[in-house]
């Protein structure tokens, strides 16, 4: 994650706290989700489930490529049964509802693979207030809005990096989107990060100052133990930094040994579960990469060679543009020349993975900026070097192959969950044509839009 001063959480008593008021806060609301499968979910008038329906559109994105005139029928369990043109289907399926979207374009539902849900805009409040001054139950009201404002724009599944000192309220509020409690984006989770110990509390306070932490420490034989606690808990992921800004005069230094990474990863493949790395630094994505993580996120400071390692050992990139950009503007950039010094590295680092072929994935780090606007990640994508196309595919098929989730989402096609998004206009050929949300659909069943 992105942030100023930083944190870490060791607390049972608060994940228990937290868990008790997730379970307050969500009896007031109510909605959707759960990775990779179709949720329960209040009745609706309007509801299309248990019927046949044929959306259709002027443009296809399927995943991998665009087509025109093709449409899409969704089957009675929320699952793709058809795609093609869309004359064909209409007379091949005269039972089927047929919904017409002129001048818009139908694609897989998006995924953003690097969000925060319990955190909000730093330039609202700062990290540290969030997680030393606010109570559990706001933090997690807001992280209702928040999932809500992230399927309103488009986004059916995100993966949760971290929980920032609220234990595995992420959990909790996966097993609340899969009932049918709230609505959101279905949620892969990460509970509270690993941390050396020393190297992510909020800094400045006495010694004698026992502060809550934003991710939970551990190091050499205690990293197992921890891994396989939170395993327990429930993740999906296991989330570990691999570096941090905790050298000399705050530089960025790698905070495990290769050993330590290796053990944690041994341990996460030996319950099935994949590790994202944080790392900024070159020797931190080094040591991330070799250990074998699936994904490391941000990279600031990625060299042409680790990223020629990345792509040899098949690990994913998420480079997080949106949240440095958006701290850069924080920091009083108005996003016009010159360029800080910061958005010139990742400028320099995303285009050097570009041209490693590392597999990027569509990760923004929202909530350091305002969840529902995790589509500037792909226009910042496209800014820098992508073709539109490439970052449909990324933020769609890609980041669904990273997931584990290739068979069930990220694409328009037979058998897959009926995860889509409906735009005005054309994402490849103006990628900012993804902010003019027409409809979602979130496993068959229309979730936000005119549908």
């Amino acid at each position: 994650m992105t942030r100023h001063p930083a944190s870490s959480l060791r607390s049972l008593r608060v994940g228990w706290q937290a868990a008790v008021l997730l379970l307050v806060v969500l009896a007031l609301v109510g909605g959707q989700g759960r990775p990779g499968w179709a949720a329960a979910r209040a009745a609706d008038p309007h509801d299309d489930a248990g019927k046949t329906l044929l959306l259709v559109a002027d443009r296809l994105f399927d995943g991998k490529r665009m087509v025109k005139a093709h449409a899409v029928l969704i089957g009675a369990q929320g699952r793709i049964v058809a795609t093609g043109l869309a004359d064909r289907l209409i007379a091949a399926h005269p039972e089927a509802k047929v919904r017409r979207f002129a001048g818009a374009t139908l694609l897989p539902g998006l995924i953003d693979a690097h969000t925060h849900v319990l955190l909000h805009p730093y330039d609202e409040t700062s990290w540290t207030d969030q997680v030393l001054k606010e109570s559990a139950a706001e933090r997690i009201a807001r992280a209702v809005r928040h999932l809500e404002a992230t399927l309103a724009a488009g986004f059916t599944t995100i993966r949760d990096l971290g929980t920032e000192g609220l234990g595995y309220a992420d959990v909790g509020l996966r097993a609340a989107l899969a009932k049918g409690v709230i609505r959101g984006p279905r949620l892969l989770t990460a509970g509270p990060a690993i941390v050396a110990t020393g190297a992510y509390a909020p800094k400045g306070f006495a010694p004698r100052v026992v502060l809550p932490q934003g991710a939970e420490e551990a190091d050499g034989p205690a990293l197992v133990t921890t891994a396989r606690r939170q395993i327990g808990h429930g993740i999906d992921w296991v989330k570990v930094y691999a570096d941090y800004r905790w050298g000399p005069d705050g530089a960025t230094r790698p905070t495990f040994l290769p050993a330590e990474l290796r053990q944690l990863v041994m341990v996460a493949r030996s319950s099935g579960r994949p590790v994202a790395a944080h790392a900024a630094s070159a020797e931190g994505m080094r040591r991330a990469a070799e250990a074998g993580v699936r994904s490391i996120e941000h990279g600031d400071g990625g060299t042409p060679a680790v990223f020629r390692l990345m792509a040899k050992r098949g690990v994913w990139y998420c480079p997080t543009l949106a949240a440095s950009e958006a701290v850069a503007r924080y920091a009083g950039w108005d996003g016009h020349a010159p360029e800080p010094e910061r958005i010139v590295a990742k400028r320099r680092a995303f285009q050097a993975a570009l041209k490693a072929g590392v597999k990027i994935c569509m990760g923004s780090d929202a909530g350091v900026f305002a969840h529902g606007e995790n589509v500037r990640e792909l226009e910042l994508m496209v800014a820098w070097g992508m073709t539109p196309l490439a970052a449909l595919a990324a933020a769609t098929s890609g980041d669904a192959e990273m997931l584990g989730l290739a068979d069930e989402i990220g694409r328009i096609a037979p058998g897959h969950l009926a995860d889509i998004l409906v735009v005005a206009g054309d994402p490849a050929a103006d990628i900012t044509a993804l902010r003019q949300v027409a409809a979602v659909y979130q496993a068959g069943r229309c979730v936000s839009g005119r549908c």
